[in-house]
């Protein structure tokens, strides 16, 4: 057998269909393809024509953030933590969001890229608020990584003066462009039919974008329900809590991902599990903005119902999938006072197996398998955090974080090597994003909260 490429000698976490973990293993690919996966002395005959060393590495397959906003990059920090929910996204976040120059927009997509492929996000799914969306697409094409990209889509119109009608074709007319300047035919970087949820899309829009997901194969991901609000807006409105009025309209399915789900009661978790809706829960984001999650959320219940929750990393404050996989090994073993919950092997397979199915990619990504897609991450060993090396996966979770990716390949190609990426010229990014970003503030006319003094 011949390959590219082939890593001997690693400790792989494959997350294939057994589930196998491999001490002193090997994985070979040829192309954007893993074309052969065991114990390195299984792999010995191969001819690659480049051999690398693993033994200091731990492989896994590529991460997949099901639910991150990657242009919110160039505000981190600046947004309050402390204010009320409406406050947060009326005052700061949408302002300033909106204020971005388009080319604002893709150096945010840039750092938001590099940071995701540093800690070993290979796949993402953006969460639809791009306002700039030619030019972003433009901007991340070129960094190597995988992508399922939404613009900014609402259609509700809260002036009474406005044209609600036109408000909505417009809309699912530019959909309908994006998904066909975009399409999903085997491009890393593809257009979803994103909507940005809560109650800010009509139920004409709702059904116009779920049939074009459905005639294209493509997904929908939609916000709903971090907070209570909007279970209040949908019960004064239509009667229904918002997945109960979603299930009357017929939308929901597996090429739906709702995404934070906090405050939903039995039934929508029951209308969830039967329609075979996906969830993406952001535990990190939750814990900052208050959410209640710990308190309100059924995610254990979900879970046992058979729904496939992925995860997301959401704003700008953090984009490194195993800091969230580790929250979610926690967090709801402590509510509940139950040690069974999300152990590290599951908070894990939501990170991989169930984002590639919330993708529509679990036959092509998630696990370091024969005919995958060649996405690979090597965890450097060479830290302390990893010595002595006793249960693999319950250190990748518990102990590690992505600041020990040393090397990302996506399709075959390696995207990260030695802690740096090799598209993107990192420092002139930063650079441009710390100007950029200075910028912006200062047009905002919004101060700086700080309870310390900044000089």
């Amino acid at each position: 057998m011949q390959a590219d490429t082939l890593i001997t000698g690693a400790t792989l976490v494959t997350m294939d269909a057994r589930r196998r973990v491999i001490r002193d293993g090997a994985v070979a690919f040829a192309g954007d393809t893993i074309v052969a996966v065991g114990k390195a002395a299984e792999l010995a005959g191969i001819d690659a024509r480049t051999v690398i060393d693993g033994s200091r590495f731990l492989l896994t397959p590529g991460f997949v953030n099901a639910h991150v906003h990657v242009t919110e990059t160039l505000i981190r920090g600046f947004v309050p933590g402390d204010l009320p929910f409406d406050e947060t996204l009326g005052r700061w976040v949408i302002p300033l969001y909106k204020d971005h120059s388009p080319a604002e927009q893709a150096v945010a997509a840039r750092l938001a890229v590099a940071a995701m492929l540093r800690t070993g996000t290979t796949s993402f799914i953006e969460a639809g608020t791009i306002i700039a969306f030619d030019e972003v697409m433009a901007a991340i094409a070129g960094t190597g990584i995988r992508a399922r990209i939404g613009r900014w889509t609402e259609d509700r119109a809260w002036d009474p003066a406005a044209d609600a009608e036109a408000l909505t074709r417009e809309a699912s007319a530019a959909l309908e462009r994006d998904l066909a300047a975009y399409p999903q035919d085997g491009r890393r970087i593809a257009a979803w039919p994103n909507l940005i949820g809560h109650m800010t899309a009509t139920d004409a829009l709702w059904r116009q974008a779920t049939a074009l997901a459905r005639r294209t194969g493509t997904g929908i991901s939609a916000h709903m329900s971090p907070v209570a609000d909007d279970a209040a807006w949908y019960l004064a409105e239509t009667g229904r809590r918002p997945v109960e009025h979603l299930a009357d309209l017929g939308v929901l399915g597996p090429h739906l991902n709702l995404v934070h789900m906090v405050h939903i009661d039995a039934r929508e978790a029951a209308l969830v599990a039967a329609s075979g809706t996906r969830v993406t829960f952001c535990p990190d984001a939750s814990l900052r903005s208050g959410y209640g999650a710990m308190r309100h959320g059924l995610f254990p219940e979900m879970a046992e119902a058979g729904v496939t929750i992925a995860l997301g990393t959401d704003g700008a404050d953090n984009h490194d999938m195993m800091r969230v996989m580790a929250l979610m090994a926690s967090l709801f073993r402590d509510a509940r006072e139950d040690r069974s919950l999300f152990p590290a092997h599951a908070a894990l397979e939501m990170a991989t197996v169930n984002g590639a199915r919330v993708m529509g990619l679990a036959d092509t990504i998630g696990a370091l398998a024969v005919g995958m897609k060649a996405d690979v991450v090597a965890h450097d060993l060479a830290r302390p955090e990893w010595v002595p090396l006793n249960n693999p996966v319950e250190q990748l979770v518990a102990s590690a974080d992505g600041r020990g990716v040393h090397s990302v390949w996506v399709d075959g190609v390696r995207v990260v090597e030695d802690q740096r990426c090799t598209l993107i010229d990192e420092a002139a990014l930063q650079a441009e994003g710390q100007a950029m970003a200075e910028a912006i503030l200062a047009r905002s006319g919004l101060p700086l909260v700080s309870e310390w003094p900044v000089e």
